[in-house]
């Protein structure tokens, strides 16, 4: 199909949300994202150079829906620094709704603000990587399908769901007795602490941590020391690292 200006001009504003919403719509880049996300979601449009076309096969994928680009044009569209070979449109898939019951016998990670691209998705694949497929976010984290935090994800967006909402609503809805840990400066070394294989990591905003309204849902505060202790070190973690981290050790109690 021929790319028309209208096409590139509309595929371009999948990278401010606004675009996102009124489209109903969102873009991933590259050609590692793409085959890692293409079987997941519902492709409205690929737009490809006629090279990466004909290296790679789209089975099921409507002919109609296919849109050979030059570099130049993709280069209008992208939200990368360098152009991509393929960009792939999919439809927003529905926010799912939030069932307590769901979660309950699982750990899952909440998200307090978190603000930068990057830091969601590399939690969403860490995530990935330990086994979590659900995060809880408050609504103003980070939108999940932004560009920038689909390439950190790495194919994660395909199976970790991010569902927003009012989060201490969210943790308040929890069935009784479920533990719900958060990293505070005040908090246990999280090395010696019992840690269960449910419950909820709560994480905080990257310069303010957790709000004081999310921080009276955590029944178990938790605090990741430096080493060595009481030598000088940087101010703070990033919260990325952090959540690595902290799920790192809930996974190895398990082991243990």
């Amino acid at each position: 199909m021929i790319l028309t200006r209208a096409i590139q001009k509309e595929t371009a504003s999948l990278a401010q949300a606004k675009g996102r919403r009124k489209l109903g719509a969102f873009m991933a880049e590259g050609t590692k994202c793409v085959l890692d996300t293409i079987a997941a979601f519902e492709p409205l449009r690929i737009i490809a150079t006629q090279s990466w076309l004909q290296q790679h096969r789209l089975p099921g994928i409507d002919p109609q829906l296919v849109f050979e680009a030059s570099r130049a044009q993709l280069a209008e569209i992208t939200s990368m620094t360098l152009a991509p070979d393929v960009i792939a449109v999919y439809r927003l898939p529905e926010q799912p709704e939030f069932c307590p019951a769901a979660i309950a016998g699982k750990l899952t990670v909440a998200l307090d603000r978190v603000q930068d691209p990057g830091n969601l998705g590399t939690i969403m694949r860490t995530a990935d990587w330990m086994g979590i497929d659900t995060i809880l976010a408050s609504d103003d984290t980070v939108d999940c399908f932004n560009p920038k935090v689909i390439q950190a994800t790495m194919g994660a967006v395909s199976r970790v769901r991010v569902l927003y909402g009012d989060l201490p609503q969210m943790l308040a809805a929890l069935p009784a007795g479920t533990p719900v840990y958060g990293t505070f400066l005040d908090g246990a070394n999280i090395y010696s602490e019992p840690l269960t294989p449910n419950g909820v990591l709560v994480m905080g905003n990257e310069g303010q941590g957790i709000s004081d309204a999310v921080a009276r849902a955590v029944s178990h505060r938790l605090f990741i020391p430096s080493y060595p202790v009481g030598a000088p070190t940087s101010e703070s973690l990033n919260v990325a690292t952090a959540t690595a981290i902290c799920l790192s050790q809930f996974r190895s109690k398990l082991l243990m």
